[in-house]
């Protein structure tokens, strides 16, 4: 069963956090949090922002349809409409977790620059299993930032205030995006491997008799055959190729049109046909755009 929680002060309530105070955002230490039993847990939705740092010794942390062990401490983000729940490992425990979380309501966001933007952020859309692995200096800029917005909504209230905490929220989401392409740098062998994966799935793809019936691949379809979110993927290609999912789909596509241009002797109709299109002039407007020839051209190259 899923509960839908609308309002930040009906978090509070449901894990003991004290009574926030503001409405639409919180810092809580998780130290002070109601031990969460596990005959209690239960999937939430949440209809505002979450960003937490924490560890849990004891379980793990179901986002969606994946889960991940919070024995270290990573971020994770988790914006509103997204489903979560927490699984024990011991059915008799309580859970046990460490580490803060902040609770932004997109009300409090409203009419502001980070607002229109946050959306742009993609590390809201990334699985648990995509989280953020901080090092110690990481951890140590990240919980600054926390204490200052802590502390400034907890001075008095002033009309300088919103504007200086959604200033350190952005800067909190920067670094976050800062750290993120450093991950997707440093964790190489994990990323490489996913790069090879890829490769040999689009290989195997477009090399595939049934291509015809299969259609081309989407980059859901490639995501999930990858056991990763479609804007995790993206964002790790970028930083690693300077191209994301689509555009790796589409040249191994060109690369296959390419191959049956030049060796076999298929009308170019055809050859869209076999390579999922459903309109030929799809094909020739895609191809055009990537090589700057028309099929015809391109054919015509090789006579």
């Amino acid at each position: 069963m899923t509960k839908r929680i609308k309002t930040i002060d009906e978090f509070h309530r449901l894990r003991n956090f004290p009574k926030p105070e503001h409405p639409l955002i919180s810092v809580v230490n998780f130290k002070n949090a109601k031990h969460l039993h596990a005959d209690k847990a239960k999937s939430l939705v949440l209809d505002f922002y979450m960003i937490a740092l924490k560890r849990v010794t004891n379980g793990k942390l179901k986002y969606g349809q994946h889960q991940y062990d919070f024995n270290d401490g990573i971020m994770s983000f988790l914006s509103p409409n997204q489903v979560f729940s927490i699984i024990l490992d011991n059915k008799d425990e309580e859970l046990k977790q460490s580490g803060w979380v902040l609770f932004v309501h997109p009300d409090f966001l409203w009419n502001t620059t980070l607002g229109k933007k946050i959306s742009q952020y993609e590390f809201f859309d990334y699985s648990v299993n995509e989280a953020l692995f901080l090092s110690k200096k990481e951890e140590a800029t990240i919980n600054g930032i926390i204490e200052n917005i802590r502390l400034e909504y907890h001075s008095n209230i002033d009309k300088f205030s919103k504007e200086i905490i959604v200033s350190q929220i952005e800067t909190l989401l920067n670094y976050s995006e800062r750290f993120y392409n450093r991950q997707f740098i440093t964790r190489e062998k994990a990323n490489h491997q996913i790069l090879e994966r890829l490769e040999k799935l689009l290989t195997d793809h477009f090399n595939n008799e049934n291509l015809i019936s299969k259609g081309l691949p989407t980059v859901q379809y490639v995501a999930e055959k990858l056991n990763v979110s479609p804007n995790y993927l993206s964002s790790l290609l970028r930083t690693l190729t300077g191209q994301n999912t689509q555009q790796h789909i589409h040249e191994k596509l060109i690369d296959k049109a390419k191959e049956k241009l030049s060796t076999s002797e298929l009308s170019v109709s055809e050859i869209a046909y076999e390579l999922g299109f459903e309109h030929s002039q799809s094909f020739s407007k895609l191809f055009r755009a990537k090589t700057n020839f028309s099929p015809l051209e391109f054919r015509r190259s090789f006579n």
